[in-house]
């Protein structure tokens, strides 16, 4: 589901109810130069590609670029992810108050206090 201009108790509700259903949902509007976007993908397993490392040779001397591990571009492996995204209720509850959220504001985008 896709959701824009629609008030934020709307916009909440059926966020609600996609998350109940395990309906991906996507949220997001502009409001002149400020804007936000919102996804909530439920439980979401996705694929990653990664370089292997390639292992320094026994025959290379001891130095600096021996130790370093290197990245072999012409070899990838797979590498299965998971993540579990949040409701935008929950999202939008956060308490400022928590010892966790005290250095929240630094990272926090501005836009995020507009919509609020």
């Amino acid at each position: 589901v896709c959701l824009t201009g629609c008030p934020r108790d709307v916009t909440v509700q059926i966020n609600q109810i996609c998350h109940q259903k395990g309906v991906k949902f996507f949220t997001g509007d502009v409001f002149g130069y400020h804007g936000y976007m919102f996804a909530d993908l439920g439980d979401h397993e996705f694929v990653e590609e990664k370089p292997k490392v390639a292992k320094p040779s026994a025959g290379v001397e001891d130095g600096p670029d021996a130790k370093k591990a290197k990245l072999d571009s012409s070899e990838t492996t797979m590498v299965k992810k998971r993540v579990v995204f949040c409701p935008l209720k929950d999202a939008l509850a956060l308490d400022w108050s928590a010892e966790k959220a005290k250095a929240a504001p630094k990272r926090t985008s501005p836009d995020y206090f507009l919509l609020q």
